[in-house]
């Protein structure tokens, strides 16, 4: 559509595919400005908070698990943090280890699966990873092999894939062997060139610029890349333990959305996820990931939402190092730490693949759940897709109305959402007055 045509402007996508869950976008144009812009998640309720109460704490790794099938591990190892610190239990040593392996594989194949076939097509222009295959088959069979990878790292030390089943609160029902992981060692050879390569190739597409004032956040930790532990920072000089999240992250409902969302008090907006990742604990990367982002030419801490793409690649790039390196110095511990169940409250936040995943869960004497909260990274995003939605129509809502759709939806699947813990629908909705 030509600059400056008449007002009454649609666009509507009644399918958003790359996505998981149901959401629609609606979007005000007046005298040339965006008045205003709504994520609207038509998700229904899911109520696993309500399904978890009067359930005893042994269950909360499966039941939790179910939440999401993309990023099980998350909802298990927030879910098992929870209890532990509201029953007094301390994992260490090479249990501990084993729990950062599980979550490592999880990151790498959410992370893949991301990369290659949900968001690159977009940066590429083709409409699915299946139309890019035809132009790119060694790309596509790379991100499988990639992705494979990290599924068999699940599969080994969780029992299988998809909600996997050997977490329990203290442990693990079942260690493997020092032969079993170090099985994957050839593996994760193979994989660290295929990681390179997805780096050095995603920091070569045409990403499109969309640096906004930002407050990043993202657990940190003094001796490592933040994952299961640590406290939560942001790029704006907030520093507090998991167990005050609460009171600075305020949940809230807006009328045009079924999915509650999150934001810091004041009013402010927020991001997580790989990118926040690495702005904020950039120094805590294996030394091969922080050469490889350098080689990559893109700067980091970076404020263009656009490189969470290559924030993704260069956090597999660390997840292989540091998995070679668990599997190296494994020697098989005993399985779990006795539990005792008692009253209490519990706080647990880790960093799922798309960012931070907050729980919280009250037990009385006999370990049974009075109360459960979670906080997924989707919700707290959604506030920052808005802004970063209401920036960016500007720039494409004078395009042909087919690339301006797709435009809109690439910032919204940059997030990689999750609106079921969120998108295959999205209808977006242009008004101008």
């Amino acid at each position: 559509m030509p600059k400056g045509q008449s007002s009454g402007r649609e666009i509507k996508v009644d399918y958003l595919a790359r996505v998981e869950g149901e959401s629609g976008l609606y979007v005000r144009i007046t005298r040339g400005q965006v008045t205003d812009v709504q994520l609207n998640i038509v998700e229904p309720p899911r109520l696993f908070e309500a399904f978890l109460v009067g359930r005893s704490f042994e269950e909360l790794p499966d039941l939790t698990a179910r939440v999401c099938g993309i990023c099980p591990v998350a909802y298990q190892m927030s879910s098992v943090h929870a209890a532990e610190d509201a029953f007094d239990v301390l994992v260490t040593g090479q249990l501990r280890q084993l729990r950062r392996l599980l979550y490592l594989g999880e990151w790498i194949e959410s992370h893949v699966l991301s990369i290659y076939l949900l968001a690159a097509p977009d940066f590429l222009g083709y409409e699915s990873a299946l139309a890019m295959a035809n132009d790119y088959p060694e790309v596509v069979k790379r991100g499988l092999a990639l992705k494979r990878l990290g599924n068999d790292i699940l599969s080994l030390l969780g029992g299988r894939e998809i909600h996997p089943v050997s977490v329990k609160i203290g442990g693990f029902y079942r260690v493997p062997t020092k032969n079993e992981l170090a099985s994957l060692e050839p593996r994760l050879r193979l994989g660290k060139e295929d990681a390179l390569r997805t780096l050095e190739w995603v920091a070569a597409l045409p990403l499109p610029a969309l640096s906004l004032n930002r407050e990043f956040v993202a657990l940190s930790h003094p001796d490592e890349y933040a994952i299961n532990e640590g406290r939560v920072v942001s790029s704006k000089g907030l520093d507090i333990p998991v167990q005050e999240f609460t009171e600075y992250f305020v949940e809230e409902q807006v009328s045009h959305s079924n999915a509650l969302r999150t934001k810091l008090r004041g009013e402010r907006a927020y991001f997580v996820g790989p990118l926040a990742r690495v702005n904020l604990n950039f120094d805590h990367l294996s030394s091969d990931a922080q050469a490889a982002a350098h080689a990559s030419g893109i700067g980091f801490p970076n404020l263009n939402s656009f490189t969470s793409i290559v924030a993704r690649a260069i956090e597999v790039v660390h997840c292989v190092d540091e998995a070679m390196r668990i599997i190296q110095e494994y020697e098989r511990p005993e399985p779990y730490v006795q539990v005792m169940p008692r009253a209490g409250t519990g706080f647990g936040l880790t960093e799922a693949p798309r960012g931070m995943l907050y729980h919280s869960y009250q037990f009385d004497e006999q370990g049974l759940i009075k109360n459960a909260r979670m906080i997924p990274p989707t919700a707290q995003n959604q506030y920052q897709i808005e802004d970063d939605l209401r920036a960016y129509v500007p720039q494409v809502i004078d395009l042909p109305l087919d690339e301006a759709t797709q435009r809109c939806e690439m910032v919204v699947r940059n997030y990689d959402p999750c609106n079921s813990c969120s998108t295959h629908l999205l209808r977006l909705h242009v008004e101008r007055t």
